[in-house]
């Protein structure tokens, strides 16, 4: 995939050419053995992510064949992740109390409108929407604006928060047709990050649109942040 093969001669240096050398030329990896073997070969001094990108068979440039949707990492993300609701004064005390880094109402709005935007989610009750409709121009681009199919817009704070911190992360395909997706740290444990990995696949495989013919998975790829890519065999797939 040579989005994924640019993304590496980027990254080129040493380290990541001794590791790559690794790495047996066209040989396909089941996501285990190739989980199993990023971990392997990290070298980062920070703790890298694991990187999952999906080419899809479809034309992202059509409206129906749009892949978007959420996914739950049963190990989680390894992110610190804050949560703002924005809901009326009345339900600030329950959004605080679900675990919501910030909560208000008007002065969240106005907080946003002033660049203060200290949060990775961001959550709306419906009856708070039309506010919060002042700020799509910002929150859009940035991926933040809430939306009620990825459950960020819902009457229901405790669980929206919940979602939210507990590893729950979305996904959309990007102009070339593909999807990445940050599935966990690379020091959890190969148990959890397989579990992660499959999770992301079955979710990406269970939005596919409808009207979309032939091969809909092309390839996988699997990478740690300063790590190499490895094929993964689509045959292996759980």
């Amino acid at each position: 995939m040579k989005v994924k093969n640019n993304h590496a001669k980027i990254r080129g240096g040493k380290k990541l050419r001794s590791v790559k050398e690794k790495i047996v030329a066209g040989e396909f990896y089941s996501l285990e053995k190739g989980i199993e073997l990023l971990k392997s070969l990290a070298f980062a001094k920070f703790n890298e992510t694991l990187e999952i990108a999906i080419n899809l068979g479809i034309d992202p440039r059509r409206s129906d064949q749009m892949v978007r949707g959420i996914v739950s990492l049963p190990a989680g993300s390894g992110k610190q992740i804050k949560v703002a609701v924005i809901c009326k004064d009345d339900r600030i005390s329950e959004a605080l109390s679900a675990g919501a880094d910030f909560a208000g109402s008007t002065d969240i709005i106005e907080a946003i409108k002033a660049g203060k935007i200290d949060f990775s989610v961001c959550i709306a009750t419906p009856d708070m929407m039309g506010t919060v409709g002042s700020v799509a121009r910002i929150l859009g681009p940035k991926g933040l604006m809430p939306n009620p199919k990825l459950g960020t817009v819902t009457s229901d704070i405790a669980t929206a928060v919940k979602n939210s911190k507990s590893g729950q992360v979305e996904f959309r395909v990007e102009k070339a047709g593909i999807i990445h997706v940050g599935a966990g740290k690379i020091s959890f444990s190969l148990e959890d990050l397989v579990k992660n990995a499959n999770s992301v696949v079955e979710a990406i495989t269970k939005a596919k649109p409808v009207g979309v013919k032939g091969s809909y998975i092309k390839s996988i790829y699997l990478s740690s942040t300063m790590g190499p890519s490895i094929p993964v065999d689509l045959a292996k797939l759980s």
